[in-house]
């Protein structure tokens, strides 16, 4: 730092205000980036760890539309009633090792409709549960 030679303009930058706005920045992504939303969890199908081991049939339950806006329920191709699906997916995920289940809606039904059976199925006991598109298909 130089004071009153007169020898002219010092052509020195000034970094302070640079160091400034690079803080504010830091400061900023610092915060953005813990509240950037997270995907939903997925997971890839793994080798058996037993090749010999038999595993269990996937549970799929159907929801469907019948008629005056009831609605209809399958547990693996069998007619489940309504109040009694909660009951009948507690009594077989009970006895199973995977806790996995898939759940198939018609493609003209409300998603609520959907949410409803994958919070019975996470009351019986589901710690996995996928969804079947109309395309995808099972």
């Amino acid at each position: 730092m130089t004071m009153g030679t007169g020898c002219g303009p010092n052509a020195e930058i000034n970094v302070t205000p640079l160091i400034d706005v690079l803080l504010v920045l830091l400061i900023i992504f610092m915060v953005i980036v813990p509240a950037t939303p997270q995907g939903l969890g997925t997971q890839v199908p793994q080798k058996a760890s037993n090749p010999h081991h038999v595993q269990d049939s996937p549970i799929v339950v159907q929801v469907f539309p019948l008629r005056a806006g009831q609605l209809g329920y399958k547990i693996n191709q069998d007619d489940v009633a309504a109040g009694d699906l909660g009951n009948r997916l507690n009594a077989i995920l009970s006895v199973r090792a995977s806790k996995v289940m898939f759940i198939q809606g018609d493609g003209n039904l409300d998603f609520s409709a959907v949410a409803q059976v994958v919070d019975i199925g996470k009351g019986a006991g589901a710690t996995d549960i996928g969804l079947i598109t109309p395309k995808s298909g099972m």
